[in-house]
């Protein structure tokens, strides 16, 4: 019993990446996620009380998955340089992944107070990787500069997510670029 109820739950959290992926917040619905499943609706709230329940999950799940792909692409990177370079590089990689796709949707949401805060949390997960390498380059605010090195990659996704003109490995080369370099290209 406790196996299959892992089972469903796991088919529910497959099919809410699935419609955030698809078409963000709006549609995860209670009656989509019973439709993807093939559960009734109301055993769906057997799984989830709310839609902020169900996303909190998934931060839960998908976040440290996701993390853990970054953190193991900048241990094999052997600089700084390699580091900050394999950060980058590998959380554009990623933005193709439906997991990514529907963390990027989770969070350009509306959502009650414990799912941002399980956001934030995991976000500076993500800065905390990279601050040493940044500090090991010389920069005397590393945590700043973490903080703006993440925004070049959060706006390099939202760039590939938008499907710009420009495509994901130009957009990703001008990313490292721009992290290791600055504006001098």
């Amino acid at each position: 019993m406790a196996e299959h109820r892992a089972m469903q739950r796991a088919a529910l959290l497959d099919a809410a990446r699935s419609l955030l992926s698809q078409g963000g917040t709006e549609a995860l619905t209670f009656p989509a996620l019973a439709e993807r499943t093939g559960l009734a609706r109301s055993s769906v709230y057997e799984y989830f009380r709310s839609r902020a329940a169900v996303v909190e999950e998934l931060c839960s799940v998908d976040f440290p998955r996701w993390a853990a792909d970054i953190e193991s692409a900048m241990q094999q990177a052997d600089s700084p340089e390699a580091k900050v370079e394999a950060y980058v590089r590998r959380q554009l990689e990623l933005v193709g992944d439906q997991r990514h796709r529907a963390v990027v949707a989770i969070s350009a949401s509306e959502l009650d107070a414990g799912a941002r805060e399980k956001i934030r949390a995991a976000h500076g997960g993500l800065i905390a990787m990279i601050v040493e390498a940044l500090a090991d380059l010389g920069h005397a605010q590393p945590r700043l500069a973490a903080m703006l090195l993440q925004g070049v990659v959060d706006a390099a996704v939202r760039r590939i997510e938008l499907g710009a003109a420009e495509d994901p490995a130009t957009i990703t080369q001008a990313a490292t670029a721009m992290a290791l370099r600055g504006v001098t290209g």
